[in-house]
């Protein structure tokens, strides 16, 4: 899988990524420091959003090409950011660690509650992946890699909800936002 990835990552042209809709349209939640985490952040678009913000940044994804391109250009605008190559899976980051996580067009059921256990108390994770509703081409093809209606909100139970929009196939299906859900999401304070 990850040899897929790493093609498509040497394919592409060296144009900037861009980070999630997610991200921009609510970074305004963002705190003003802490620890972040760009979790199978590919190309990294939502990392370098999250460092030129002013979080000190993680990156974490298997694909090596991807992270040397994210890290030289993160040393290219001076960020503190690192990138990792790194199975997100079999090493998910630990508890209490980040102040932001985001995820983006990634998904693993099973990592869900490590990635809730890993937002310090006030923490926000910021989700943003494909559904099943099918209304563009856009996405995996196998629906194990997308979500069932309302199951993102689902597979974080333990955090509060700030945001969270999925429109599946409510209404005029040619505008608004199609196959993918978004969430923000905050781990109480207690």
């Amino acid at each position: 899988m990850a040899t897929d990835w790493e093609a498509r990552y040497r394919e592409r042209s060296a144009t900037q990524p861009r980070p999630a809709a997610v991200l921009t349209d609510f970074d305004h939640l963002l705190p003003a420091s802490g620890d972040a985490l760009d979790l199978a952040c590919g190309l990294g678009g939502n990392a370098l959003h999250l460092a030129r913000h002013g979080l000190i940044t993680r990156a974490w994804d298997s694909a090596a090409t991807a992270i040397d391109r994210l890290a030289a250009q993160a040393r290219v605008e001076g960020l503190a950011l690192t990138a990792e190559v790194r199975d997100v899976v079999e090493h998910p980051p630990a508890a209490s660690t980040f102040d932001v996580i985001v995820v983006s067009r990634f998904l693993d059921r099973a990592l869900c509650p490590a990635l809730a256990a890993a937002l310090r108390p006030g923490g926000l994770l910021f989700y943003e992946t494909f559904t099943r509703a099918g209304l563009t081409r856009h996405g995996p093809q196998n629906d194990q890699y997308r979500l069932a209606d309302n199951e993102l909100l689902a597979l974080f139970p333990a955090l509060r909800v700030r945001v969270y929009r999925d429109e599946n196939r409510a209404g005029a299906t040619d505008r608004g936002l199609r196959d993918l859900a978004r969430l923000v999401a905050q781990r109480p304070v207690d």
